[in-house]
């Protein structure tokens, strides 16, 4: 079995922390039984491009591009041969249009000279990409291929410091912080529950504390709307 990447941790978290963090875990596994990456995709290569897309915007936005972009384009060799005006008019609704098709052309031939135009696998070589970070890598890895990595947003990375799990601001030591907490069969589902929760209800400006789930092991409970009723309007997508 591959050994699974993660950023060394500078040390061990206490027990109660521990108990306390996977409670919190096991509470967002009830209220959001359904979590996933939310980026629509259907190979590596497509999920890699789409994640790519989506920084600094939301999946919504990326999924509104991409049937017509992966009709195009839906291979690393269709990538690099479409003519990047047109690519930059495709990808004109994500912002930063221009940077993120020459990541995407630059990455897909990468893919072509070093992988055979196929996304690898490993952590390492997945960084050396154009565009592609720990998190774009980690998505990848753990939707893609079904291997454990850490994807620290910035949802994952504003609820870890709420919940107490960590206190750094660098998402590589968020990571490992959170890699000593979690054993490593949770890592993926772990991080699709914290973002849910982060888009859902624990906002980054009035999270709705009154109708949070975990409310009694999260030590910033009464930072946003306590009242069980208004914290319930706040809730976005089906009630709990």
């Amino acid at each position: 079995m591959e050994r699974p990447d993660a950023a060394p941790a500078e040390a061990g978290p206490s027990l109660s922390l521990v108990r306390r963090a996977r409670r919190v875990h096991r509470a967002l596994a009830v209220r959001y039984p359904d979590a996933r990456c939310e980026l629509d995709f259907e190979t590596p290569y497509q999920l890699l491009v789409a994640t790519v897309l989506s920084a600094q915007t939301t999946d919504v936005r990326v999924n509104s591009v991409t049937p017509a972009l992966f009709h195009l384009a839906p291979d690393p060799a269709a990538m690099v041969a479409l003519d990047r005006a047109r690519l930059e008019e495709v990808l004109r609704p994500v912002g930063f249009y221009r940077a993120k098709a020459a990541s995407v052309q630059g990455l897909s031939a990468q893919l072509l000279e070093r992988y055979r135009g196929e996304v690898p696998r490993r952590l390492e070589a997945l960084v050396t990409l154009p565009g592609v970070g720990r998190k774009t890598a980690n998505v990848v890895r753990g939707d893609a291929f079904g291997l454990p990595g850490i994807t620290v947003d910035t949802h994952v990375g504003r609820l870890s410091r709420r919940f107490g799990w960590t206190t750094h601001e660098d998402p590589v030591a968020v990571e490992a912080d959170l890699a000593a907490i979690f054993p490593t069969r949770d890592w993926t589902p772990l991080s699709h529950r914290v973002i849910f929760h982060g888009r859902r209800t624990c906002f980054a400006r009035r999270p709705a504390c009154g109708a949070c789930p975990v409310a009694r092991d999260c030590p910033s409970y009464g930072a946003g709307e306590v009242d069980p009723v208004k914290a319930a309007a706040l809730v976005k997508g089906p009630p709990p």
